[in-house]
Protein backbone atom coordinates (compact mmCIF):
# COMPACT_ATOMS: atom_id res chain seq x y z
CA UNK A 1 0.00 0.00 0.00
CA UNK A 2 1.26 3.50 -0.90
CA UNK A 3 0.44 6.63 1.09
CA UNK A 4 0.55 10.27 0.04
CA UNK A 5 2.97 12.39 2.04
CA UNK A 6 0.24 14.85 2.97
CA UNK A 7 -1.97 12.12 4.40
CA UNK A 8 0.83 10.24 6.23
CA UNK A 9 0.00 11.80 9.63
CA UNK A 10 -3.70 10.98 9.28
CA UNK A 11 -2.87 7.41 8.25
CA UNK A 12 -0.53 6.97 11.23
CA UNK A 13 -3.25 8.13 13.62
CA UNK A 14 -5.67 5.66 12.06
CA UNK A 15 -3.24 2.76 12.50
CA UNK A 16 -2.53 3.69 16.13
CA UNK A 17 -6.26 3.94 16.85
CA UNK A 18 -6.91 0.59 15.22
CA UNK A 19 -4.15 -1.05 17.27
CA UNK A 20 -5.87 0.13 20.49
CA UNK A 21 -9.28 -1.16 19.46
CA UNK A 22 -10.15 -4.27 21.59
CA UNK A 23 -11.77 -6.00 18.62
CA UNK A 24 -8.70 -5.48 16.50
CA UNK A 25 -6.50 -6.69 19.35
CA UNK A 26 -8.55 -9.85 19.79
CA UNK A 27 -8.22 -10.63 16.11
CA UNK A 28 -4.51 -9.88 16.11
CA UNK A 29 -3.84 -12.03 19.18
CA UNK A 30 -5.95 -14.95 18.02
CA UNK A 31 -3.66 -18.01 18.11
CA UNK A 32 -3.12 -19.84 14.87
CA UNK A 33 -4.25 -23.38 14.35
CA UNK A 34 -0.71 -24.69 14.81
CA UNK A 35 0.05 -24.16 18.52
CA UNK A 36 3.76 -24.61 17.89
CA UNK A 37 3.80 -21.36 15.92
CA UNK A 38 2.90 -19.35 19.04
CA UNK A 39 6.02 -20.47 20.84
CA UNK A 40 8.53 -20.89 18.05
CA UNK A 41 8.30 -17.22 17.13
CA UNK A 42 9.12 -16.12 20.66
CA UNK A 43 12.64 -15.51 21.90
CA UNK A 44 12.94 -13.85 25.31
CA UNK A 45 16.44 -14.88 26.37
CA UNK A 46 18.51 -12.03 27.79
CA UNK A 47 22.14 -12.34 26.73
CA UNK A 48 23.80 -11.53 30.05
CA UNK A 49 27.21 -12.85 31.09
CA UNK A 50 26.98 -15.72 33.60
CA UNK A 51 29.96 -16.12 35.87
CA UNK A 52 31.13 -19.71 36.39
CA UNK A 53 30.93 -20.85 40.01
CA UNK A 54 33.09 -23.65 41.36
CA UNK A 55 31.25 -26.43 43.21
CA UNK A 56 33.47 -28.65 45.33
CA UNK A 57 30.80 -31.37 45.57
CA UNK A 58 30.76 -32.14 41.84
CA UNK A 59 34.52 -31.61 41.53
CA UNK A 60 35.05 -34.30 44.17
CA UNK A 61 33.04 -37.08 42.45
CA UNK A 62 35.93 -39.42 41.78
CA UNK A 63 34.45 -41.84 39.26
CA UNK A 64 33.62 -38.93 36.95
CA UNK A 65 37.09 -37.43 36.84
CA UNK A 66 38.97 -40.76 36.88
CA UNK A 67 36.92 -42.14 33.99
CA UNK A 68 39.19 -40.73 31.29
CA UNK A 69 42.26 -42.11 33.07
CA UNK A 70 40.59 -45.51 33.33
CA UNK A 71 39.62 -45.83 29.67
CA UNK A 72 43.07 -46.77 28.18
CA UNK A 73 43.62 -49.18 31.07
CA UNK A 74 40.40 -51.01 30.23
CA UNK A 75 41.38 -51.06 26.54
CA UNK A 76 44.66 -52.83 27.38
CA UNK A 77 42.88 -55.12 29.81
CA UNK A 78 40.43 -56.19 27.11
CA UNK A 79 43.27 -56.75 24.65
CA UNK A 80 45.04 -59.08 27.11
CA UNK A 81 41.91 -61.06 27.99
CA UNK A 82 41.39 -61.93 24.33
CA UNK A 83 44.65 -63.88 24.27
CA UNK A 84 44.30 -67.62 24.98
CA UNK A 85 47.13 -67.55 27.51
CA UNK A 86 45.99 -64.31 29.10
CA UNK A 87 49.35 -62.59 28.57
CA UNK A 88 51.12 -60.63 25.83
CA UNK A 89 54.69 -59.62 24.95
CA UNK A 90 55.39 -55.93 24.94
CA UNK A 91 56.10 -55.86 21.20
CA UNK A 92 52.43 -56.71 20.52
CA UNK A 93 51.34 -53.29 21.73
CA UNK A 94 54.50 -51.17 21.87
CA UNK A 95 53.68 -49.34 18.64
CA UNK A 96 49.92 -49.09 19.16
CA UNK A 97 49.83 -46.34 21.74
CA UNK A 98 47.62 -44.07 19.64
CA UNK A 99 45.12 -46.87 19.14
CA UNK A 100 44.76 -47.25 22.91
CA UNK A 101 44.86 -43.48 23.48
CA UNK A 102 48.12 -43.72 25.46
CA UNK A 103 50.29 -40.59 25.23
CA UNK A 104 53.49 -42.24 26.56
CA UNK A 105 55.42 -45.43 25.83
CA UNK A 106 53.16 -48.42 26.35
CA UNK A 107 55.72 -50.28 28.50
CA UNK A 108 55.98 -47.30 30.81
CA UNK A 109 52.19 -47.09 30.94
CA UNK A 110 51.97 -50.76 31.96
CA UNK A 111 54.43 -50.14 34.80
CA UNK A 112 52.45 -47.17 36.07
CA UNK A 113 49.60 -49.52 37.08
CA UNK A 114 51.10 -52.53 38.88
CA UNK A 115 47.74 -53.21 40.55
CA UNK A 116 46.35 -54.02 37.08
CA UNK A 117 49.29 -55.46 35.17
CA UNK A 118 51.97 -57.88 36.30
CA UNK A 119 55.31 -57.90 34.47
CA UNK A 120 57.43 -61.00 33.97
CA UNK A 121 60.21 -62.25 31.68
CA UNK A 122 59.09 -64.04 28.55
CA UNK A 123 60.21 -67.48 27.38
CA UNK A 124 62.51 -66.00 24.70
CA UNK A 125 65.08 -63.21 24.65
CA UNK A 126 64.11 -62.05 28.16
CA UNK A 127 61.55 -59.64 26.74
CA UNK A 128 59.00 -58.15 29.16
CA UNK A 129 55.57 -59.76 29.12
CA UNK A 130 52.43 -58.56 30.87
CA UNK A 131 49.36 -60.25 32.35
CA UNK A 132 46.51 -59.17 34.59
CA UNK A 133 46.81 -59.33 38.33
CA UNK A 134 44.41 -61.66 40.19
CA UNK A 135 42.44 -58.63 41.40
CA UNK A 136 41.98 -57.33 37.84
CA UNK A 137 40.95 -60.79 36.64
CA UNK A 138 38.28 -60.96 39.34
CA UNK A 139 36.74 -57.57 38.43
CA UNK A 140 36.89 -58.47 34.73
CA UNK A 141 34.93 -61.61 35.48
CA UNK A 142 32.33 -59.55 37.35
CA UNK A 143 32.14 -57.06 34.47
CA UNK A 144 31.34 -59.79 31.97
CA UNK A 145 28.68 -61.19 34.29
CA UNK A 146 26.99 -57.80 34.69
CA UNK A 147 27.11 -57.18 30.95
CA UNK A 148 25.44 -60.52 30.30
CA UNK A 149 22.75 -60.05 32.96
CA UNK A 150 21.97 -56.47 31.87
CA UNK A 151 22.25 -57.04 28.12
CA UNK A 152 18.71 -55.84 27.39
CA UNK A 153 19.15 -52.63 29.37
CA UNK A 154 22.47 -51.83 27.70
CA UNK A 155 20.94 -52.42 24.27
CA UNK A 156 17.98 -50.21 25.20
CA UNK A 157 20.33 -47.35 26.05
CA UNK A 158 22.02 -47.74 22.66
CA UNK A 159 18.63 -47.78 20.93
CA UNK A 160 17.53 -44.61 22.68
CA UNK A 161 20.73 -42.88 21.68
CA UNK A 162 20.12 -43.73 18.01
CA UNK A 163 16.38 -42.99 18.15
CA UNK A 164 17.09 -39.38 19.11
CA UNK A 165 18.27 -38.92 15.53
CA UNK A 166 15.36 -37.89 13.29
CA UNK A 167 16.17 -40.69 10.80
CA UNK A 168 16.82 -43.24 13.56
CA UNK A 169 20.31 -43.88 12.15
CA UNK A 170 23.82 -42.73 13.04
CA UNK A 171 27.27 -43.19 11.43
CA UNK A 172 29.29 -46.01 12.91
CA UNK A 173 32.07 -43.60 13.90
CA UNK A 174 29.61 -41.62 16.04
CA UNK A 175 28.28 -44.75 17.72
CA UNK A 176 31.84 -46.02 18.25
CA UNK A 177 32.83 -42.75 19.90
CA UNK A 178 29.99 -42.99 22.42
CA UNK A 179 30.42 -46.67 23.41
CA UNK A 180 32.53 -45.83 26.46
CA UNK A 181 29.92 -43.41 27.78
CA UNK A 182 27.13 -45.93 27.13
CA UNK A 183 28.99 -48.63 29.06
CA UNK A 184 29.66 -50.88 26.05
CA UNK A 185 33.03 -52.46 25.12
CA UNK A 186 35.03 -50.88 22.33
CA UNK A 187 34.78 -53.99 20.13
CA UNK A 188 30.98 -54.08 20.49
CA UNK A 189 30.29 -53.30 16.82
CA UNK A 190 32.80 -55.88 15.56
CA UNK A 191 30.53 -58.76 16.57
CA UNK A 192 27.03 -57.62 15.51
CA UNK A 193 25.65 -61.17 15.30
CA UNK A 194 26.37 -61.70 18.99
CA UNK A 195 25.89 -58.21 20.44
CA UNK A 196 22.96 -56.75 18.45
CA UNK A 197 19.38 -57.96 18.19
CA UNK A 198 17.00 -57.96 15.21
CA UNK A 199 15.96 -54.32 15.61
CA UNK A 200 19.41 -53.10 14.50
CA UNK A 201 20.67 -53.07 10.95
CA UNK A 202 23.61 -51.57 9.09
CA UNK A 203 22.72 -48.99 6.44
CA UNK A 204 24.57 -46.82 3.96
CA UNK A 205 24.21 -43.14 4.76
CA UNK A 206 25.06 -39.97 2.86
CA UNK A 207 28.59 -39.64 1.49
CA UNK A 208 28.78 -43.42 1.35
CA UNK A 209 29.54 -43.87 5.05
CA UNK A 210 28.14 -46.83 6.91
CA UNK A 211 25.69 -46.32 9.75
CA UNK A 212 23.68 -48.19 12.34
CA UNK A 213 19.92 -47.81 12.40
CA UNK A 214 17.23 -49.12 14.72
CA UNK A 215 13.52 -49.69 14.20
CA UNK A 216 11.18 -47.64 16.36
CA UNK A 217 8.59 -49.58 18.32
CA UNK A 218 5.90 -47.01 19.03
CA UNK A 219 6.26 -43.76 20.92
CA UNK A 220 9.38 -43.41 23.05
CA UNK A 221 9.17 -41.32 26.22
CA UNK A 222 12.14 -39.54 27.70
CA UNK A 223 13.10 -40.01 31.33
CA UNK A 224 11.80 -36.53 32.10
CA UNK A 225 8.38 -37.45 30.65
CA UNK A 226 8.21 -40.74 32.56
CA UNK A 227 9.08 -39.06 35.85
CA UNK A 228 6.51 -36.31 35.21
CA UNK A 229 3.84 -38.94 34.54
CA UNK A 230 4.64 -40.67 37.82
CA UNK A 231 4.22 -37.37 39.65
CA UNK A 232 0.92 -36.75 37.84
CA UNK A 233 1.99 -33.48 36.22
CA UNK A 234 2.13 -34.76 32.63
CA UNK A 235 -0.66 -36.37 30.60
CA UNK A 236 1.29 -37.16 27.44
CA UNK A 237 -0.39 -34.52 25.27
CA UNK A 238 1.37 -32.66 22.49
CA UNK A 239 3.10 -29.36 23.34
CA UNK A 240 2.56 -29.89 27.06
CA UNK A 241 4.89 -28.05 29.43
CA UNK A 242 7.26 -30.01 31.68
CA UNK A 243 9.55 -28.28 34.13
CA UNK A 244 13.16 -29.37 34.47
CA UNK A 245 14.24 -30.28 38.01
CA UNK A 246 16.47 -27.43 39.18
CA UNK A 247 19.30 -27.71 41.67
CA UNK A 248 20.76 -24.25 42.28
CA UNK A 249 24.17 -24.01 43.91
CA UNK A 250 24.23 -22.60 47.41
CA UNK A 251 26.35 -19.54 46.62
CA UNK A 252 25.29 -19.05 43.00
CA UNK A 253 23.28 -15.89 42.42
CA UNK A 254 21.93 -15.09 38.99
CA UNK A 255 20.99 -11.66 37.76
CA UNK A 256 17.33 -10.77 38.01
CA UNK A 257 16.85 -10.76 34.22
CA UNK A 258 18.20 -14.29 33.95
CA UNK A 259 16.10 -15.54 36.87
CA UNK A 260 12.98 -14.11 35.27
CA UNK A 261 13.87 -15.75 31.98
CA UNK A 262 14.44 -19.14 33.64
CA UNK A 263 11.01 -18.93 35.28
CA UNK A 264 9.38 -18.25 31.90
CA UNK A 265 11.56 -20.92 30.28
CA UNK A 266 10.05 -23.62 32.50
CA UNK A 267 6.55 -22.75 31.28
CA UNK A 268 7.31 -23.39 27.61
CA UNK A 269 6.18 -26.68 26.02
CA UNK A 270 8.57 -29.59 26.30
CA UNK A 271 9.67 -31.14 23.01
CA UNK A 272 11.00 -34.64 23.57
CA UNK A 273 14.35 -35.50 21.93
CA UNK A 274 12.51 -38.42 20.30
CA UNK A 275 9.98 -36.13 18.57
CA UNK A 276 10.17 -34.24 15.29
CA UNK A 277 11.73 -30.80 15.69
CA UNK A 278 11.80 -29.65 12.06
CA UNK A 279 9.03 -27.05 12.61
CA UNK A 280 10.84 -25.23 15.41
CA UNK A 281 12.43 -21.82 14.94
CA UNK A 282 16.16 -22.38 15.71
CA UNK A 283 16.55 -19.20 17.79
CA UNK A 284 13.36 -19.55 19.83
CA UNK A 285 12.93 -20.41 23.48
CA UNK A 286 11.14 -23.65 22.70
CA UNK A 287 14.05 -24.74 20.50
CA UNK A 288 16.36 -23.92 23.41
CA UNK A 289 14.22 -26.08 25.68
CA UNK A 290 14.39 -28.90 23.17
CA UNK A 291 18.22 -28.68 23.18
CA UNK A 292 18.30 -28.75 26.98
CA UNK A 293 15.93 -31.73 26.93
CA UNK A 294 18.20 -33.55 24.50
CA UNK A 295 21.30 -32.95 26.66
CA UNK A 296 19.37 -34.02 29.76
CA UNK A 297 18.26 -37.29 28.15
CA UNK A 298 21.70 -37.95 26.65
CA UNK A 299 23.50 -37.63 29.99
CA UNK A 300 20.85 -39.84 31.59
CA UNK A 301 21.94 -42.65 29.25
CA UNK A 302 25.64 -42.40 30.15
CA UNK A 303 27.41 -44.40 32.85
CA UNK A 304 28.61 -41.43 34.93
CA UNK A 305 25.80 -39.11 33.72
CA UNK A 306 28.57 -36.85 32.49
CA UNK A 307 30.80 -36.40 29.45
CA UNK A 308 33.58 -34.22 28.12
CA UNK A 309 31.89 -31.21 26.61
CA UNK A 310 34.11 -31.27 23.52
CA UNK A 311 33.11 -34.89 22.83
CA UNK A 312 29.49 -33.80 22.47
CA UNK A 313 30.26 -31.23 19.78
CA UNK A 314 30.50 -33.95 17.11
CA UNK A 315 26.80 -34.70 17.67
CA UNK A 316 25.56 -31.32 16.41
CA UNK A 317 25.06 -32.37 12.81
CA UNK A 318 23.17 -35.57 13.59
CA UNK A 319 20.83 -34.31 16.32
CA UNK A 320 19.87 -30.89 15.00
CA UNK A 321 21.83 -28.98 17.64
CA UNK A 322 22.81 -25.33 17.22
CA UNK A 323 26.35 -24.28 16.40
CA UNK A 324 26.93 -22.99 19.94
CA UNK A 325 25.30 -25.89 21.73
CA UNK A 326 27.99 -25.71 24.44
CA UNK A 327 26.42 -22.43 25.57
CA UNK A 328 23.34 -24.36 26.74
CA UNK A 329 25.37 -25.78 29.63
CA UNK A 330 26.39 -22.27 30.68
CA UNK A 331 22.87 -20.82 30.41
CA UNK A 332 21.38 -23.48 32.69
CA UNK A 333 23.64 -23.78 35.76
CA UNK A 334 20.73 -25.17 37.83
CA UNK A 335 20.56 -28.23 35.53
CA UNK A 336 24.18 -28.80 34.50
CA UNK A 337 27.55 -28.24 36.12
CA UNK A 338 30.76 -27.67 34.18
CA UNK A 339 33.81 -29.06 35.96
CA UNK A 340 37.33 -27.94 35.03
CA UNK A 341 39.14 -30.30 37.39
CA UNK A 342 40.98 -32.60 34.95
CA UNK A 343 42.32 -29.96 32.53
CA UNK A 344 39.20 -30.42 30.43
CA UNK A 345 35.60 -29.27 30.62
CA UNK A 346 33.24 -31.99 31.86
CA UNK A 347 29.46 -31.52 31.69
CA UNK A 348 27.64 -33.13 34.63
CA UNK A 349 23.90 -33.66 35.02
CA UNK A 350 23.07 -32.36 38.50
CA UNK A 351 19.85 -34.33 38.89
CA UNK A 352 21.72 -37.65 38.80
CA UNK A 353 23.64 -36.74 41.98
CA UNK A 354 21.15 -34.47 43.78
CA UNK A 355 18.08 -36.69 43.33
CA UNK A 356 19.26 -40.28 43.00
CA UNK A 357 15.71 -41.70 42.96
CA UNK A 358 14.76 -39.90 39.74
CA UNK A 359 17.49 -41.43 37.55
CA UNK A 360 18.38 -45.10 37.59
CA UNK A 361 22.01 -45.95 38.16
CA UNK A 362 23.81 -47.42 35.15
CA UNK A 363 24.49 -51.16 35.60
CA UNK A 364 28.20 -50.70 34.75
CA UNK A 365 28.79 -47.90 37.26
CA UNK A 366 29.46 -50.23 40.20
CA UNK A 367 32.04 -52.16 38.17
CA UNK A 368 33.83 -48.99 37.07
CA UNK A 369 34.04 -47.81 40.65
CA UNK A 370 35.83 -51.06 41.52
CA UNK A 371 38.24 -50.56 38.63
CA UNK A 372 38.99 -47.02 39.82
CA UNK A 373 39.60 -48.25 43.36
CA UNK A 374 42.04 -50.83 42.01
CA UNK A 375 43.69 -48.17 39.85
CA UNK A 376 44.31 -46.01 42.92
CA UNK A 377 46.12 -48.91 44.61
CA UNK A 378 48.85 -48.55 41.97
CA UNK A 379 49.84 -45.22 43.49
CA UNK A 380 50.37 -46.86 46.87
CA UNK A 381 52.35 -49.75 45.36
CA UNK A 382 54.67 -47.41 43.47
CA UNK A 383 55.09 -45.26 46.56
CA UNK A 384 56.11 -48.28 48.63
CA UNK A 385 58.54 -49.37 45.95
CA UNK A 386 60.21 -45.97 45.90
CA UNK A 387 60.43 -46.03 49.69
CA UNK A 388 62.04 -49.48 49.76
CA UNK A 389 64.46 -48.46 47.02
CA UNK A 390 65.41 -45.41 49.06
CA UNK A 391 65.91 -47.52 52.22
CA UNK A 392 67.96 -50.11 50.31
CA UNK A 393 70.12 -47.38 48.81
CA UNK A 394 70.73 -45.87 52.23
CA UNK A 395 71.65 -49.28 53.67
CA UNK A 396 74.13 -49.84 50.86
CA UNK A 397 75.70 -46.45 51.53
CA UNK A 398 75.94 -47.21 55.26
CA UNK A 399 77.54 -50.59 54.57
CA UNK A 400 80.08 -49.06 52.22
CA UNK A 401 80.84 -46.36 54.78
CA UNK A 402 81.37 -48.97 57.51
CA UNK A 403 83.62 -51.01 55.23
CA UNK A 404 85.65 -47.94 54.43
CA UNK A 405 85.98 -47.06 58.14
CA UNK A 406 87.00 -50.62 59.01
CA UNK A 407 89.64 -50.62 56.27
CA UNK A 408 90.98 -47.28 57.53
CA UNK A 409 91.34 -48.58 61.10
CA UNK A 410 93.06 -51.73 59.87
CA UNK A 411 95.62 -49.68 57.92
CA UNK A 412 96.27 -47.46 60.97
CA UNK A 413 96.89 -50.54 63.14
CA UNK A 414 99.32 -51.99 60.60
CA UNK A 415 101.21 -48.69 60.42
CA UNK A 416 101.54 -48.51 64.23
CA UNK A 417 103.06 -51.98 64.25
Amino acid sequence: MLFNISNSKETLKTLIFASKNPLILSLQNKPPKNAVFVYTQKCTYVNVYMKWKKDSFFDSIEHIHKSLQLKPIISLKNFITKEPDGCIPIHDVSKRGLEFDIPIKVARFFRQYPSFFEEFKGPQYNLPWFRLTPEAVEIDREEKKVREECREELLDRLKRFILMNKDHALPLKIVQGMLWYLGLPEDFLKNPEVNLDGSFRFVEMEDGIMGLSVESEGKVLSLLQRNAMERGVYRGEAMEAIEFPLFPARDLRLRRKIEDWLIEFQKFPYVSPYEDYSNLEPNSDIAEKRVVGFLHELLCLFVEHSAERKKLLCLKKYFGLPQKVHKAFERHPHIFYLSLRTKTCTAILKEAYCDRLSIESHPMLKVRKKYIKLMKESELILKNRRFHQFVDRENVEKDSHLDYSHEGKTEEAECSL
